[in-house]
């Protein structure tokens, strides 16, 4: 991927929220109904998601809970930009369009609780729910990623650069796992400390020792704050797993070649090219097995094609 090409992704994503805060501050200043065909403008606070939806949930945990999955969002956006092994402009445009458009709200609820809702399409005495700019938008970017997944699926998951098994050093890998869990949970603890003793003495200087009202916040906050806790905690445990999947497959897959190429020369037989995935982390690998080869072993016969095999097949060769 070039500078240019990030920028181009990057872009959409920008203009989709600035276009969004541009068209909710007009929307701000409409007084009444204003009927334009089957597209209407009238101004309408939605203190839920898209089309109302948790509008019913305790102000606090709305807020915060809808505030946070959007940041929980913007993390996964970067890890699947970052994850994924093709370019697809398609797709990764589609992902900022459609994170663009769920930002646009995400700001909303966190500068004043609400989101600003304008648009109502009509079609004869049926209304549709209110709705925004990000709303539409963020429809336009399901449809790119459900086009591209379905176009360039296979390029995705190219059944020929795939490991089937995910654990294929267990020792190591569920070591990386519980350290990165384990980092998540002291920075969970640390904040959550922190954060509720902070919140419970400007709460107390507020109000008063009023045990009702502190804990009308703050059991609230702990519930919210825990259940987020947990997911950044999964998270951490299957990004650890993916990235020590990239570390563990190409080292394994070096021992191996190593292993046949010694007894590729004691019998005089044939050896598999050594191949990575793309996206392998230590694919150096590959320059450093054919400078060996030639060392060690110049007359040996590399055939099969330089196949990426499943790891299960390495395994019982």
């Amino acid at each position: 991927m070039k500078r240019q090409d990030w920028i181009i992704i990057f872009l959409p994503l920008i203009v989709v929220w600035y276009l969004d805060r541009i068209t909710k501050s007009w929307a701000g200043t409409l007084q009444g109904y204003h009927s334009f065909g089957f597209i209407n403008f009238s101004l309408h606070y939605n203190p839920g998601a898209m089309l109302g939806l948790f509008a019913n949930l305790p102000s606090i945990l709305r807020v915060v809970s809808l505030s946070t999955g959007g940041a929980f969002l913007v993390v996964i956006y970067i890890l699947i930009q970052y994850l994924l092994p093709i370019r697809s402009m398609t797709l990764r445009c589609g992902m900022s369009i459609l994170l663009g458009g769920i930002l646009g709200n995400v700001t909303d609820r966190i500068l004043s609780g609400q989101v600003t809702d304008f648009i109502i399409m009509s079609a004869g005495s049926h209304l549709s729910p209110a709705f925004n700019v990000a709303d539409a938008v963020q429809w336009v970017g399901y449809a790119m990623v459900v086009f591209a997944i379905a176009k360039e699926g296979e390029k995705i998951w190219p059944e020929k650069n795939s490991r089937r098994q995910f654990w294929i050093n267990p020792t190591f890998q569920l070591k990386y796992c519980y350290l990165l869990t384990g980092v998540g949970l002291s920075i969970s603890l640390i904040s959550t400390v922190f954060s509720y003793t902070y919140f419970q003495v400007a709460m107390v200087d507020l109000v008063g020792p009023n045990p009702q009202i502190v804990d009308k916040f703050l059991v609230p906050y702990l519930i919210t704050f825990g259940v987020v806790s947990v997911g950044f905690c999964v998270g951490l445990f299957t990004v650890g797993k993916i990235i020590s999947h990239k570390i563990a497959g190409p080292i394994y897959a070096f021992e191996k070649y190593m292993s046949d190429l010694v007894e590729a020369k004691e019998k005089k037989s044939s050896l598999r090219p050594f191949k990575l995935r793309s996206r392998d982390e230590f694919m150096e690998l590959e320059t450093l097995a054919h400078a060996v080869k030639l060392k060690l072993a110049p007359d040996v016969d590399e055939s099969g094609g330089g196949e990426v095999l499943p790891i299960e097949r390495l395994k019982n060769d």
